[in-house]
């Protein structure tokens, strides 16, 4: 049902795309911005170690983004808070 929501918006604007690429080349134009510039700061924010935020004593560590891993999720469960895994 989602996705056939999704798609009757697109179906809607179909060019939407194409404009958006537009508006954005645009401001990059606007700012000097390359594509090879544009390439090497997203490769850097994808290569980019984030703190750890929750550690516990085994040696598990999650940096808070994403989905809670196993460990932490299980032991919210069993009652422990959050706060007592925080570094």
């Amino acid at each position: 049902m989602k996705e056939r929501e999704e798609q009757g918006l697109l179906d809607f604007d179909g060019n939407a795309r194409e404009r958006l690429v537009a508006w954005i080349r645009r401001r990059m134009d606007d700012y000097g911005i390359t594509l090879e510039a544009l390439e090497d700061s997203l490769e850097a924010d994808a290569n980019a170690v984030r703190a750890v935020m929750y550690r516990d004593a085994y040696g598990n560590t999650w940096d808070g983004y994403g989905d809670k891993p196993d460990w932490l999720a299980r032991a919210i469960y069993a009652g422990q808070s959050l706060d007592f895994f925080r570094c």
